[in-house]
């Protein structure tokens, strides 16, 4: 028997889906267990304890992390020095002369690495790669052992226009390595051979601040899974949604930030496949905040613009997902200007919402969902003291209904209306404002919040269906098991396109397919086959955004090239400007190592669905729309596939809740999809 663990932690809570396979079939084992912020290894241990397996009995662990996301989000990061060229040493904290709050007279900005940890040497580089300054190699030995007497754990060497000609930075890394206690040195042009020297920086310093941070991770989790037996191979997920060996993960450790997210944008598309749909917007609410994505045609968009936070853009391919502070733990409160506020501050896990029962006294969107009937105080995971219906209503009418003048009600929807505004938000930037119509795709929610909230989301934006999967809130834990093995590369040529010679784009692309190739060649066993896809980005001349045009081969004609481009920028903007010259900036390479496609169909049991009386398990008040209704309660492992459910009504499961809103039919698919025409 062959058993994979798919782990993702989140927030809030750590999730797993275990797979057992031999020749009788796909069994599946569920587990979910509170975060252990602290040190996340314990509650990946504690994962697959609850799921009553032995790590030595595990073939391979494939896991998502948030470790490097919250490490760089609440500035917990290793402290690192960096090298630059001289008269460059504040790019970071010049960067593109933007404000924190746009609307703002005021705005603080703390860069990820203080001025005094900055120092600059002698060199210069052009843009076309000619040397104008050779290289001060003692000037780079001396900095180094400044920056290690300052008490830095990594180093970043970021030199002007490396990406067009890296010598300089290769000879300082080796300079750096021979004095560097550890292997936390990053070049940036090895990281990122991409122009833009902000961005490429801000990149390559982001991996330098979570190296160490993720190196003892890594080492802390496979160390207590070595103690409990286990032998064999340990996966990490990255944020473009494949996975990487975690012997190598360390090395690009910024390629691991929004891996969680991306997980979930990929289990997304496997579920879409197999339910024979092609075009969807993911909708991610878990306890601490929601992602959205947009999955056009099959494939996830993939972006290379990521900011995770001001100041902080990380230009490396990742699965494009977009994040608001909107999650079940977001705390609704009364601002200084007398208005109701949700989010972004959330109550976690630790002391969470007040109906967990861990401390929390300040009302949160899960609590407001309590108080309206939508979720069963009862049926809550990770509850450690049962906290009264009514002491959460005396929460919202002393610190919401009262100051608002409204009943408890009505301050309980408003709260899920105002996150609800949030969210709808997040989906016009994946859509709307790229060009994408929101009444053309499903709405795909996942997450142990998301069900409560989509049909209102979908409603508020046209959406005509709602998708939510058989284990929406192990969403994540199943993108680990379902994700490919993925490599991406990026090089900078920044070339008119009737100026480049299409040779040059040839090798490179070729290059970039075999260097990515025999990385993910290292895990052939777990890859079924293997695709190569190529890409470029393009932009008219004298414009600063690109857009990313999919290339059939490497070798492709200018014509060809010229044509696919416009066709692009019509689809984004809607305009042809045959006048203006394009611009090759970037070539993109990924290669992907597909693995066995997981069946879906085993996450759901078919034993014990006869019919819908059958599921049905009483009725509720549920309070929608400024009235209450007789909300019929049904199970949802005991739902027969094809049955048709009317709403008011509200489905629970193990890891989350699905509201059907008044006037909502909802029907179980063959692979247990539930299709809600909102």
């Amino acid at each position: 028997m062959r058993r994979v663990a798919g782990i993702d932690v989140g927030g809030t809570f750590t999730d797993l889906l275990l797979t057992e396979a031999d020749s009788s079939g796909v069994r599946v084992r569920l587990a979910k267990v509170p975060t252990t912020i602290r040190n996340q290894a314990e509650g990946v241990l504690a994962a697959i304890a609850a799921a009553e397996v032995a790590p030595a009995d595990l073939d391979l662990v494939i896991h998502g992390t948030t470790a490097t996301t919250n490490a760089v989000l609440e500035r917990k990061t290793a402290k690192v020095g960096l090298i630059t060229t001289q008269g460059f040493r504040d790019i970071l904290e010049l960067g593109r002369r933007t404000r924190p709050k746009p609307y703002g007279l005021f705005g603080t900005f703390e860069p990820l690495i203080p001025r005094e940890w900055r120092r600059e040497v002698p060199e210069r580089v052009m843009a076309d790669g000619a040397v104008r300054t050779p290289l001060d190699e003692a000037a780079v030995a001396e900095a180094v052992r400044a920056l290690l007497e300052e008490g830095c754990e990594a180093l970043v060497i970021h030199f002007l226009h490396a990406y067009a000609n890296p010598e300089h930075e290769l000879r300082a890394g080796a300079i750096a390595r021979e004095i560097w206690p550890n292997p936390y040195v990053t070049l940036g042009h090895a990281l990122l051979s991409e122009f833009r020297e902000y961005e490429r920086g801000t990149t390559a310093s982001v991996n330098a601040a979570v190296q160490p941070i993720l190196d003892r991770y890594v080492r802390r989790l496979q160390d207590d899974l070595r103690a409990k037996g286990f032998s064999r191979d340990l996966l990490v997920m990255n944020g473009n949604g494949g996975t990487v060996p975690a012997g190598l993960v360390v090395e690009a450790a910024a390629k691991t930030v929004m891996s969680g997210p991306a997980s979930g944008v990929m289990a997304a598309a496997a579920t879409l496949a197999q339910a024979g749909l092609k075009n969807a917007i993911t909708y991610d609410m878990g306890g601490t905040s929601t992602d959205v994505a947009l999955i056009a045609g099959g494939v996830p968009e993939v972006s290379a613009e990521l900011t995770i936070d001001y100041g902080l853009p990380i230009h490396l391919p990742m699965v494009d997902v977009h994040t608001v502070g909107a999650g079940g733990g977001s705390i609704a409160h009364v601002n200084r200007a007398g208005m109701l506020q949700v989010g972004p501050e959330s109550a976690g896990s630790e002391p969470g919402p007040i109906g967990y029962g861990r401390g929390g006294t300040r009302p949160t969107i899960t609590d407001a969902n309590l108080v309206l009937g939508r979720l069963d105080p009862a049926r809550l995971t990770a509850v450690r003291a049962g906290v009264s219906l009514d002491a959460i209503r005396e929460a919202f009418a002393r610190d919401l209904a009262g100051p608002l003048g409204m009943s408890v009600e009505e301050a309980a929807e408003a709260v899920i209306r105002l996150g609800t505004i949030h969210m709808t938000g997040a989906i016009r930037m994946v859509s709307l404002s790229r060009g994408y119509d929101p009444r053309d795709f499903v709405l795909f929610a996942f997450g142990g919040a998301g069900p409560l909230h989509a049909v209102a989301l979908a409603r508020e934006l046209g959406i005509p269906e709602v998708l939510v999967p058989a284990r929406p809130g192990l969403t994540n834990a199943l993108g680990c098991l379902v994700a490919d093995l993925r490599q991406d590369r990026v090089r900078t040529l920044n070339r008119p396109l009737d100026g480049l010679d299409m040779a040059d784009l040839r090798a490179v692309l070729e290059e970039q397919a075999a260097e990515a190739l025999a990385m993910v060649a290292e895990e052939q066993a777990e890859i079924e086959e293997t695709t190569v896809t190529y890409g470029a980005d393009m932009q008219f001349r004298g414009q600063t955004h690109l857009i990313r045009v999919a290339l059939p081969s490497p070798d492709i004609d200018r014509a060809t090239l010229q044509d696919l481009f416009e066709a692009a920028y019509f689809r984004r903007f809607q305009v042809r400007l045959p006048e203006i010259r394009a611009v090759l900036v970037n070539l993109v390479t990924s290669v992907i190592g597909r693995r066995k496609p997981f069946p879906l169909a085993a996450l759901i049991d078919e034993a014990g669905r006869s019919d819908l009386a059958g599921a049905r398990l009483g009725t509720r008040p549920v309070y929608a729309g400024g009235a209450w209704h007789e909300a019929a309660i049904y199970a949802r492992e005991a739902l027969p596939l094809g049955a048709e459910i009317v709403g008011p009504a509200v489905i629970q499961q193990i890891d989350a809740t699905t509201v059907i809103e008044p006037g909502a039919v909802a029907r179980v698919d063959a692979i247990g999809n539930l299709r809600i025409r909102a």
